[in-house]
């Protein structure tokens, strides 16, 4: 019970807003349990003056007033059963809300760490568990309650005798719920974690479904989905073994109850201390006793069930962001674009040893610089640290002489524009895709941004345009036209710095020549950083720095790097039938 108080204490704050209307549905679960109690009252005295003694003088009162008690007990129930529904939506949507916010916050090593699929399921089953406690629970708990007091009173009031009697079997079902507890919740846990891993491999499998083909697959990803299945199997189908086992153990005892209440009832009758219209209302309120007694040890193993989503979601929300805004941020200003790495170090969390170490060097407005190295050698962590996914463990990095940890993540990044190695496509149309970086953006200037990036003309000649349709995975264009919809992307954005992590990666020597003239215009008057292998770029450079082990170990000029030799000289070579004034590559 320590684990649900915990998890129910961590999420009933998010019901601040509902707690009033929480309130109106528990005053409509007393009022129909109320009106519930009423209705087998009125019953016995049908059965003891209508029916028994055949007059129908005395039928009328009593069936108005049970009808109409039926009217009042089914319009509060019609209202507090939709506006529990609606309140446990909002409760959903709230929760969701929160973790997904959180979950963008978070630095991109947590997202290797967890399998997409997972956090999926987290964001969907899990998140629905803890409504089921926080919000459902408690609107059960309380007409459970309420249930049981008013036909446990109306039970003493017919037969107080009886009543007692009756009553001594009810704890079975609390310590029937008790003793099954741990093993659900080890059941349920088992289920999400699998539930989880399925997701996982369909999700990978549909994404990686053209490696899956090449290389003959198919059945290694039967096989792997087959696995995580059937261990879902196994948790699923243990845990309804449980519940079940509970639910038939439950109504046994249930019906030994009711059974000594009917024998006990005709003993009572034929002493004459019983009327038959009081022992069919006592049997009604013993027989609607049990249920809501079996709700409550039912709503034990429910929050225990919970515990297991609350704990995969509490997982997600104490894990860390890698960075946060200040609490003083300094104000926007016009920035100019100055970029300066100050003897910058950083390891990646979990890792052995430093991705870069004491890397120093400035970036100018409107200067280009280019960093290559071989794979490994902590090119891209620079990428991640400009853009403030991570801070330095050691050093400075600063925009425009000002340290990064002191300036707002958003005002940072609508001023640093990244362009990564994937290339990056929203589930929506061609339009949408470009103006994501700017919303606001209207038609015209959307469509400038496509013509600067060399984009218009294979957009124009879709079948709907700007509003066609595409989706990541999208067989409607090459990976060419994607990377430059990503350029006009970023033109539209209009960032004074620019960082572009292997523009021309995944791309064959004729779309990496059709986009490196954008690429050009996309640079022009920007402070521009190119982390790349592919160095097509960088006879037009200011300055070449080449990284080898998270290390600076040359910078200079194209010309200058070239003419030394060095490590730079062994990187860069001609690509045969290309100018070499075109198309460096690298040669790892």
């Amino acid at each position: 019970m320590k684990e649900v108080r915990t998890a129910f204490g961590r999420f009933w704050p998010l019901t601040r807003g509902d707690r009033k209307w929480l309130a109106v549905i528990v005053a409509c679960v007393v009022v129909a349990a109320l009106a519930e109690t009423a209705s087998i009252l009125l019953f016995a005295e049908l059965t003891d003056n209508a029916l028994k003694a055949g007059s129908l003088s005395a039928f009328w009162g009593p069936a108005a007033a049970w009808l109409g008690v039926a009217v009042l007990g089914a319009i509060v129930g019609y209202l507090g059963n939709s506006l529990a529904t609606w309140t446990a939506e909002r409760f959903v949507l709230r929760l969701r809300a929160k973790v997904f916010r959180h979950v963008q916050d978070l630095p991109p090593d947590f997202f290797r760490k967890h399998r997409r699929g997972d956090l999926v399921e987290r964001l969907t089953g899990d998140v629905e568990a803890i409504e089921e406690m926080v919000v459902s629970g408690v609107v059960g708990a309380v007409a459970a309650a309420f249930s049981t007091v008013f036909y446990a009173a109306a039970a003493l009031y017919l037969r107080w005798d009886l009543a007692l009697a009756t009553f001594v079997l009810a704890p079975l079902f609390l310590l029937a719920a008790r003793r099954f507890a741990g093993r659900i919740r080890t059941a349920s846990q088992d289920e999400r974690v699998a539930d989880g891993a399925i997701t996982s491999v369909v999700e990978e499998s549909l994404g990686h479904v053209l490696l899956t083909q090449a290389n003959n697959r198919r059945g290694d990803e039967e096989r792997r989905l087959e696995r995580e299945a059937r261990a879902w199997m196994k948790a699923s189908v243990r845990g309804a073994r449980l519940s079940e086992m509970y639910e038939q153990f439950v109504e046994v005892v249930e019906t030994i109850c009711v059974l000594a209440v009917i024998g006990l009832g005709v003993w009572e009758i034929s002493a004459g201390r019983m009327t038959l219209g009081q022992l069919l209302a006592f049997a009604a309120f013993i027989g609607y006793l049990y249920p809501p007694v079996r709700s409550l040890g039912q709503l034990g193993l429910t929050l225990t069930a919970a515990t297991a989503g609350a704990q995969r979601l509490g997982e997600i929300l104490d894990a860390e962001p890698a960075v946060t805004d200040p609490a003083e941020p300094v104000g926007p200003w016009p920035v100019r674009g100055r970029v300066g790495f100050h003897g910058v170090s950083f390891r990646h969390p979990g890792a052995t040893r430093d991705s870069l170490t004491g890397l120093t060097f400035t970036a100018g407005p409107g200067e280009l610089v280019v960093i290559t190295g071989r794979s490994g050698a902590g090119k891209s962590t620079a990428a991640k640290l400009l853009t403030r996914f991570y801070d330095p463990g050691a050093g400075a990095i600063t925009l425009d002489g000002v340290p990064l940890p002191h300036l707002d993540l958003g005002f940072l990044r609508e001023n640093v524009t990244l362009l990564p190695q994937e290339t990056l496509i929203l589930n929506g149309t061609v339009r949408e895709n470009i103006a994501c970086g700017r919303p606001a953006a209207s038609d015209g200037d959307i469509e400038r941004a496509a013509r600067a990036a060399a984009a218009h003309e294979f957009i124009a000649a879709l079948p709907e345009g700007y509003d066609t349709h595409i989706a990541p995975g999208t067989a409607a264009l090459s990976g060419g036209q994607l990377k430059r919809l990503t350029i006009a992307r970023a033109m539209l954005r209009n960032a004074p710095v620019l960082v572009l992590d292997e523009p021309t990666a995944g791309l064959d020597s004729v779309a990496a020549r059709q986009v490196v003239q954008p690429l050009r215009r996309l640079m022009s008057g920007r402070t521009t950083l190119v982390i790349t292998h592919d160095l097509s770029l960088a006879p037009d450079a200011d300055r070449v720095l080449v990284v080898d082990d998270g290390r600076l170990v040359e910078a200079g000029t194209h010309a200058e790097l070239v003419a030394r030799g060095g490590v730079y000289g062994g990187l860069a070579g001609p690509v045969p039938g290309v100018p070499t004034e075109e198309t460096l590559v690298l040669r790892c």
